[in-house]
């Protein structure tokens, strides 16, 4: 990869934190395994000559050109776009975070200018009260319909949708009128990279290692889960072994659960094994490190069918499923969230229903967890425990499927055939480059909200401070101010200025040293000189115009330590318009 000035035709700037694009890390995420296939995708498949990336430092564009390298299959362009240069986002057109926290990005931009570019987002779990609120603030912030939230299923969406429902009506009875989010919330679900698992001889070798490894016969039965081991937000594991048991009773095979993930702590684990001889005693559990990425691509051909009963409000999508059918094995998935749309009951594998408690049952459990006195993983566990998943029906397709080998390559079959039409990344990049050239066109052509007025704040609660407070004091900079050098100026004061790191703003990058030592000159030019004067100076002498606003915090910071003075005549002034 190289940095370099970008051609045209570049549709989106990544939003880039490590974290959120890497697996490497010690607890692995849905959202982190999603944003690393989607970076890797998009570096393979999408059609933009530039890769854009938008952060705060050069050391994390460096990271991502790092992590991006190895797969690039073509020559591709990496450009870095500082965080603080907002005008180069026009080069873009669009900047793309890894979650739906959109508003901040909106107000952001308000400082500069609302049409520059779009901002776009991606939901992943909405479950939180952090979450909902930033969903509420899009009320509130200045999005436009140029903007967008990109929901990965129709569950999703729904519940994104409510919530502005009824955040909005809330407004209305508080304000008497109902705020318009004219966000986009198109529905692009997550993608995978099929390519990334094992075809042929080489998953038949795999499978002949993982199965020899665990102990698994070749007349047994394995049935695999992928996925974080924990009860209260993922999936309950008691159902699905009590479902296992039954299957193995009634079928006589001897049935193995590979449970391929990773505990949150060591009580959880223990809990996990206990539970697991407990409640299926004639099925032999398996738990290996899903965190491994041998084990993460190579467990799946040790498998005949794969398993998913989430019973979790956090869950919104679901990749594992979508991953057990690139792999050929048919899914016993629950009727729920993004499950609903991606797998195709009797063609790809069995959806089992789940029951849930009617509306209005669970307010006592929003408001403790409010006001805190739920934490967010009890909060995730108490509606989990009331998730009823249809234990018969589970049992039902896990008989069918384990006696039954030709129904299991037929729907192993024909969910590889999905996986690879629908839901492999190279069909998804193009929907989200369609999206951002979409959202260029809406700049182009629709009326913006919330216009910046002239001298209004951008951000009405994030104000210039030198206006919100400008009434601390009756004095104030501005063109008429006449300047000299103070005779404290020295050159031993200036050095001993630029060297205190105080003095020097703990090296922020806004004191620019050349326009210090460009008014310095100017001041010693001239007995005294007002701030217009200055500024004009400074605009014939550079081909550059330093900015009004640093112009004048640069004075400030001179006559703060007396390299600059006020003119006596000023001075004397100000002391009567203070009386």
């Amino acid at each position: 990869m190289t940095d370099a000035t970008p051609q045209t035709g570049q549709t989106g700037a990544l939003l880039y934190e490590k974290d959120a694009y890497s697996t490497e890390g010690k607890r692995l995420l849905g959202r982190q395994a999603a944003g690393e296939s989607f970076l890797r995708a998009l570096v393979r498949y999408g059609q933009a000559d530039t890769l854009f990336c938008f952060t705060r430092t050069r050391e994390a564009y460096d990271a991502f050109c790092r992590q991006i390298t190895p797969w690039a299959n073509r020559q591709r362009r990496a450009s870095w776009l500082p965080a603080h240069d907002l005008a180069g986002l026009a080069r873009a057109g669009t900047l793309h975070r890894p979650d739906p926290d959109i508003g901040q990005l909106a107000w952001q931009r308000r400082f500069h200018n609302q049409r520059t570019y779009s901002v776009c987002g991606v939901t992943h779990t909405i479950a939180s009260k952090q979450m909902q609120q930033t969903i509420g603030d899009l009320l509130l912030s200045p999005v436009q319909s140029w903007d967008a939230v990109i929901c990965t299923s129709q569950a999703v969406r729904s519940a994104y949708a409510r919530l502005l429902e009824d955040w909005g009506g809330y407004l209305e009875d508080r304000i008497g009128r109902r705020p318009v989010c004219p966000v986009q919330l198109p529905i692009i679900p997550l993608g995978i990279d099929c390519t990334a698992f094992p075809r042929g001889e080489q998953a038949g070798r795999l499978r002949a290692v993982f199965r020899e490894r665990l102990g698994i016969g070749p007349q047994d039965v394995a049935v695999l889960f992928v996925g974080r081991l924990i009860f209260y937000a993922k999936a309950h594991p008691v159902p699905l072994w009590m479902a296992l048991e039954r299957s193995a009773q009634k079928t006589s095979r001897q049935v193995h659960l590979i449970q391929a993930g990773w505990f949150e702590n060591q009580q959880e684990e223990e809990a996990f094994r206990r539970a697991s001889a407990t409640f299926a005693p004639s099925v032999k559990s398996h738990f290996v490190d899903g965190r491994a990425p041998e084990v993460r691509f190579g467990i799946w051909p040790a498998a005949d069918l794969f398993v998913s009963l989430s019973d979790n409000i956090q869950e919104t999508f679901g990749l594992t499923p979508l991953e057990a059918m690139a792999n050929g094995l048919p899914v016993v998935v629950t009727d729920w969230n993004g499950y609903r749309e991606s797998v195709r009951e009797g063609i790809d594998g069995f959806k089992v229903a789940v029951t849930l408690p009617p509306p209005g049952t669970g307010l006592d459990l929003a408001a403790d967890y409010l006001t805190d006195h739920l934490n967010y993983s009890a909060y995730m566990a108490h509606p989990c425990m009331a998730t009823a998943v249809d234990a018969d029906a589970c049992t039902r397709a896990f008989i069918t499927l384990i006696e039954q080998p030709d129904l299991r390559r037929r729907m192993g079959d024909a969910g590889r055939e999905r996986a690879e039409s629908v839901y492999d990344w190279q069909n998804i990049i193009p929907d989200y480059e369609a999206l951002w050239r979409e959202l260029a066109d809406r700049r182009q052509q629709a009326g913006e909200t919330a216009p910046l007025r002239p001298g209004q704040a951008p951000h009405p609660l994030c104000q210039d401070p030198f206006a919100l407070f400008a009434h601390y004091t009756p004095t104030h900079l501005d063109a008429g101010s006449r300047l000299m050098r103070s005779p404290a100026a020295t050159m031993e004061l200036r050095r001993r200025v630029a060297a205190d790191w105080m003095a020097r703003y703990g090296g922020d990058r806004r004191l620019s040293e050349e326009l210090v030592t460009e008014l310095l000159k100017l001041c010693a030019a001239e007995a005294v000189i007002t701030a217009g004067e200055l500024l004009e100076k400074l605009s014939v002498r550079h081909d550059t115009l330093f900015s009004a606003p640093h112009f004048y915090r640069t004075l400030g910071y001179l006559l703060k330590f007396e390299l600059l003075r006020l003119a006596p005549e000023q001075a004397k002034i100000d002391g009567r318009d203070r009386k």
